[in-house]
């Protein structure tokens, strides 16, 4: 682009002083325009993505290291083979914890980010967005194998 402008005032250049002018906007446009990734946003955005990752970073840890557990302990109680069934999930809900782990590593900091930062989180929030959906629904699979379809038992 910035080579396309150069021939153009090359070639018209000096016709008249308004084309000179216009050929040195258009080429201070296609610098303007070359460099709009590189400009930062504000500071609020940054505090919003890291609370968002603070609690996105609980949300994992108390499934991980504590309902997980609880659950997994609950389902051994039976020998249902719902426990064989949960523990299939398991991997399933890795693939959206991996994601949310990558998502938090790169952008639980978010200073002074640039056009081409916000677009590429941008992608990896919709990224996460979908994975995390994903995996509420096999939390709620988990759920339902190993508690709830013993709650009655549990409750005798």
């Amino acid at each position: 682009m910035l080579e396309k402008c150069k021939s153009a005032k090359e070639r018209w250049g000096g016709v008249s002083e308004i084309i000179d002018g216009w050929l040195e906007e258009r080429q201070e446009l296609i610098s303007q325009f070359v460099h709009i990734p590189e400009h930062h946003i504000n500071e609020e955005l940054n505090n919003r993505v890291q609370g968002f990752c603070q609690v996105l970073m609980d949300y994992l840890s108390s499934g991980h290291f504590e309902v997980y557990e609880q659950l997994l302990i609950e389902g051994s109680n039976f020998d249902d083979g719902s426990l064989e069934e949960a523990q299939k999930l398991l991997p399933k809900i890795q693939i959206s914890t991996d994601i949310a782990l990558d998502f938090n590593d790169d952008y639980s900091s978010l200073v002074n980010p640039t056009v081409q930062q916000i677009r590429d989180f941008a992608e990896r929030l919709s990224l996460l967005g979908e994975s995390l959906e994903d995996r509420f629904e096999l939390e709620d699979q988990m759920i339902a194998v190993l508690h709830t379809s013993h709650k009655d038992l549990v409750a005798e």
